[in-house]
């Protein structure tokens, strides 16, 4: 039994079953985790969908910003200056795209597991798609992760779907309530490459980190769960998934882009590209 972490699939794939046979993926053994960002730019988003749902209890998913998008594109809920950035028509029109609307609003935010190894005993991860505010532990993280995760399968999911636009507020607070906090939450866990050191985010750049402003840098120089337990991300395809910090892992290595697709296996750290 092995299990394997996965960087952003955008809808490739072909080179996602090409990942998975390379190493003999098992559904009855085997584990697969993603980091989010399973659909959207490439080519296939509806057959990765499928495959995923598909592959039942083997997977187990947190959600990006491109998977929120979809949803709020399903459910009209984006605003004007959003509505045609995708590439999800053949998606939106599947006639079991409500199924996989439906199965993708239950997915998490964070998911937080541990693995044991012969090698390194008990391992402990936490997996989000892009980041963390620097004012939060693991406890924390999950908590907040939970506030989103249950207004998204609540009754009033179209209305966090139709909040979650926008880049305000910047940082996080605990007096924050209502969507401003929703929103908050989930741009620093699916939208988040650069803040400070008092975690405010800028979200507008977008490339490596030598374009960080002055007094910002990756979020995960201000982290604070490791080394007790390792961070898994995607999101950031600039990092060529390099991070400069121990147990801190960027998976997303840019196949959307021309590049790899990558996956680690968390039993040993091995690393599988396509």
């Amino acid at each position: 039994m092995a299990t394997y972490v996965i960087g952003d699939i955008q809808g490739c794939y072909k080179p996602l079953r090409r990942l998975l046979k390379s190493v003999n993926f098992q559904t009855s053994s085997d584990a697969l985790w993603c980091v989010g960002d399973l659909i959207n730019r490439g080519p296939k988003s509806l057959d990765t969908l499928r495959f995923l749902r598909d592959l039942g209890n083997a997977a187990t998913i947190v959600l990006g910003n491109h998977d929120l998008h979809f949803l709020a594109l399903y459910h009209g809920c984006t605003p004007d200056f959003a509505t045609n950035r995708h590439t999800l028509e053949k998606l939106l029109a599947a006639p079991d795209c409500g199924e996989l609307a439906r199965w993708l609003r239950y997915k998490p935010l964070a998911h937080y597991d541990c693995i044991a190894t012969e090698q390194h005993g008990v391992q402990f991860y936490l997996m989000v798609h892009a980041g963390l505010a620097p004012q939060w532990g693991l406890r924390r993280t999950m908590e907040l992760a939970a506030e989103v995760e249950l207004a998204l399968q609540g009754p009033e999911h179209l209305d966090f779907l139709r909040g979650m636009y926008g880049d305000l507020p910047a940082q996080w607070s605990n007096s924050l309530r209502g969507f401003e906090r929703l929103r908050v939450i989930s741009n620093y866990l699916t939208r988040l490459r650069f803040c400070n050191e008092q975690g405010v985010m800028n979200l507008q750049i977008k490339e490596g980190t030598n374009k960080a402003p002055e007094g910002y840098k990756p979020w995960f120089h201000f982290e604070r769960i490791t080394p007790a337990t390792n961070i898994l991300f995607g999101h950031w395809a600039a990092l060529e998934g390099v991070t400069d910090r121990p147990h801190v892992y960027a998976l997303d290595t840019g196949c959307v882009w021309g590049r790899e697709l990558t996956m680690m296996r968390l039993e040993d750290h091995k690393l599988f590209s396509v």
